[in-house]
């Protein structure tokens, strides 16, 4: 065991402090400002987020958040399963580490929390994007922001990030564990559906000036694509389909959540669904290997969107796999995670 003082921080998306409109935009401004996460010139972003996007979806996106949280018992699930997970990792570590939480945009925030630690006098820091695949709108808006905050103090401790874990098998037993309630073969399909990203962000993944699309990352995980958000999400599937003893055919990757014109990844979620559907399939299983906490895009998007697409289109049932959310073996790996870190 360590005998330095550590501090472990744990770290979400994020969102909103309420489903009211204005509580809304402000996430939304906070989160779609980041130019990590629309990457293009400031001054066009600016006036596509603040004069375009959150006028128009702050109201839209309300809606949903009401009803999310009205799910939630008054409070987005995303955060009760944070604190959740947060106490319980607590109480596991028996004080080998202080564990705290905190979100990438809304509350509690980065700042705050660090600000927080930072009174703690730790000797080492571990950060804790608990996002399985890395992706610089995700794991790299968090570290950037991360060591801005760090970067200011004058005493800066022993700093480490941990990185993206789609392949470690306690992760994988934990989403196999989710699977206990469903019957798998009584599926037609699998899905495995990750949030998506606009392509450019992939392509820019790639020192040698290639495309994502020249690097094979449907087939494989390799040296010059494994922080390719792409690659290492079809390399969880096919972990997830090896461990549920699953057959090339009987599943598909896809990914959701696309916003604007621009080509993000593909094949996508609601035209995979859509296709299933026409071809006479009536019970699909969906997993969401890319969230760990479940939260608008699979309570809502999948569970309901999706599920509406799927029945105009022939299907019948489209059933979501729970997210690790504050499960007791989730705790525990993330707890031995950490472990691996100090």
């Amino acid at each position: 065991m360590s005998s330095k003082k550590t501090g472990v921080l744990l770290i979400n998306l994020g969102t909103p402090d309420s489903p009211k409109v204005r509580d809304v935009r402000k996430y939304l401004r906070e989160f779609l400002n980041d130019p990590r996460v629309i990457d293009v010139n400031p001054i066009l972003r600016m006036i596509l987020v603040n004069g375009i996007i959150v006028p128009t979806r702050g109201p839209k996106s309300a809606k949903e958040y009401k009803k999310l949280f009205k799910i939630g018992n008054g409070a987005s699930p995303l955060l009760t399963y944070g604190l959740n997970l947060t106490e319980k990792v607590r109480k596991i570590s028996h004080n080998q580490f202080e564990t705290h939480l905190a979100m990438r945009y809304g509350n509690p925030s980065m700042d705050k929390v660090l600000a927080e630690m930072r009174l703690k006098n730790y000797d080492q820091i571990i950060i804790f994007p608990l996002y399985p695949q890395y992706a610089s709108a995700t794991t790299g808006s968090i570290t950037e922001k991360a060591f801005k905050i760090i970067s200011k103090w004058w005493a800066i401790p022993e700093i480490k990030i941990i990185g993206q874990f789609y392949d470690d098998y306690r992760y994988l037993e934990c989403v196999k564990n989710r699977t206990e309630e469903f019957d798998l073969s009584s599926y037609d399909h699998i899905l495995f559906s990750y949030h998506g990203i606009p392509e450019r962000h992939v392509d820019k993944i790639y020192l040698d000036g290639k495309p994502c699309k020249d690097h094979n990352c449907e087939k494989e995980v390799n040296h010059t694509n494994k922080l390719c958000y792409k690659a290492t999400c079809f390399g969880t599937s096919r972990h997830l389909a090896k461990i549920l003893q699953l057959k090339e055919n009987q599943y598909s990757t896809t990914f959701q959540s696309r916003l604007g014109r621009n080509p993000w990844l593909q094949p996508y979620t609601d035209q995979t669904v859509e296709k299933l559907g026409k071809k006479g399939m009536k019970k699909v299983l969906v997993f969401s290997p890319a969230f760990v906490a479940d939260c608008l895009e699979t309570i809502l998007e999948i569970s309901e969107e999706n599920q509406e697409i799927f029945e105009e289109n022939g299907g019948e049932k489209l059933d979501l796999v729970p997210s690790l959310n504050d499960g007791e073996d989730w705790a525990k790996c993330v707890y031995k995670i950490i472990q691996d870190y100090i």
